[in-house]
């Protein structure tokens, strides 16, 4: 038995190694188990708050505006990406193989590139959008439904157009080093292949990078230009923090998550011989597929309004009693204006009521406007 062993294992170390036959023997397991629940808690996380995202907006009318069409579009975006390949790469580590072939390793680095692409586009679209309502570089446009609909069209479109050659035999979907996950081929020293992957990378990472940086830092130089003219500083200054203290944040979340993975993809394509280990080469993988995770509380639960939508979501079936209980009481002052004496005290009463009612409501509404600050319907906040 020895004997045979050991010819089974020189037999084995002299096959060209096969990431959907077999786990790679120079990774110890427990590194496929730490990757597991990494991913495991990364996808998690990231398609509850996703799913929170959606879920709000679709529940608040108020939430529905067009700018927030956009933080939907990326939320979608960054929920498949987690529901599609957040599971796979959970069920491969957990085996240390591609054990599930090789039509899922092509449709994990589609999704995954396809619904990431939609997720950067949809960054871009939304720092683009605030640089040309607050800085006015057209006049007084003001962002409309078709507007939104028109920029989600285009990012679909665009990462549709940019995914789809590897699939159509410009360049392939394979799998990484390690063999758990997939994505380019960033390995190919082919012309073909490395002319895909400078233009895949130019316009899908440093063209969106340099709209991001430009419009935001046009945004920054703008308010500080306001908050230094007008005479109410203390009304400037603190949306001005706001502002620099969420693009500060976003920026560094965008670069952590994405930097390390293009800059391993730029080495790759350069020189496809270098020899890395499997465990490096799958760190800026898993650090981009952490992106969906920060999305959400960097452009949604940072905003104090939709806070206040969600507190309210979850408060909202111990708040419609309270409000129901307004019906019967403006009835029985209708039925107590038959009795002259307590007429005015009734009316008095119906009055003070309507208009605490009243002033709640304005403040609910207000409290639960959208980022762009439109104008909103007189409907309950609380959904029926």
């Amino acid at each position: 038995m020895p004997k045979n062993e050991s010819q089974f294992a020189i037999l084995e170390s002299s096959t060209p190694w096969n990431p959907f036959d077999r786990r790679l023997t120079s990774i110890e397991p427990w590194n496929f188990q730490i990757l597991t629940a990494l991913m495991s808690l990364i996808t998690t996380l990231s398609i509850v708050e996703n799913f929170i995202v959606i879920l709000v907006t679709f529940k608040f009318k108020q939430l529905r505006q067009p700018l927030n069409y956009i933080i939907v579009n990326l939320s979608v975006a960054d929920f498949l990406v987690s529901v599609i390949g957040g599971s796979v790469s959970i069920a491969t580590n957990s085996q240390g193989y591609f054990f599930l072939g090789s039509w899922a390793c092509v449709l994990e680095g589609f999704a995954v590139t396809f619904f990431g692409i939609v997720a950067l586009w949809s960054l871009t679209i939304l720092a683009f959008e605030r640089y040309v309502v607050i800085c006015k570089p057209l006049g007084n446009l003001r962002l409309r439904g078709k507007h939104s609909a028109i920029g989600i069209l285009f990012v679909w479109i665009f990462s549709f157009i940019w995914t789809i050659p590897p699939i159509m035999g410009w360049s392939s979907y394979t799998t990484s080093k390690i063999g758990t996950t997939c994505e380019p081929n960033w390995y190919s020293g082919k012309l073909s292949d490395q002319t895909y992957i400078i233009t895949f990378l130019t316009t899908c990472f440093i063209f969106p990078l340099m709209v991001i940086f430009i419009s935001y830092g046009k945004l920054m130089r703008k308010l500080r230009k306001v908050s230094d003219t007008q005479g109410r500083l203390g009304s400037t200054r603190k949306p001005e923090k706001e502002v620099t203290r969420m693009v500060i944040i976003m920026i560094i979340a965008f670069l952590i998550c994405w930097s390390p993975y293009a800059a391993f993809s730029i080495l790759v394509t350069a020189r496809p011989t270098i020899d890395l280990d499997p465990r490096l080469s799958a760190i800026p993988a898993f650090f981009a597929k952490t992106a969906s995770m920060y999305n959400p509380v960097i452009y949604v639960f940072m905003n104090k309004q939709f806070r206040r939508c969600l507190l309210q979501m979850f408060h909202c079936n111990s708040k419609e009693p309270k409000e129901s209980n307004n019906n019967p009481t403006s009835e029985r002052v209708g039925i107590s204006r038959d009795h002259q004496g307590g007429e005015m005290l009734a009316i008095a009463a119906h009055i003070t009521t309507s208009n605490t009612t009243n002033r709640k409501t304005e403040e609910e509404q207000s409290s639960c406007n959208s980022f762009a600050q439109l104008p909103i319907s007189d409907n309950k906040v609380c959904p029926m």
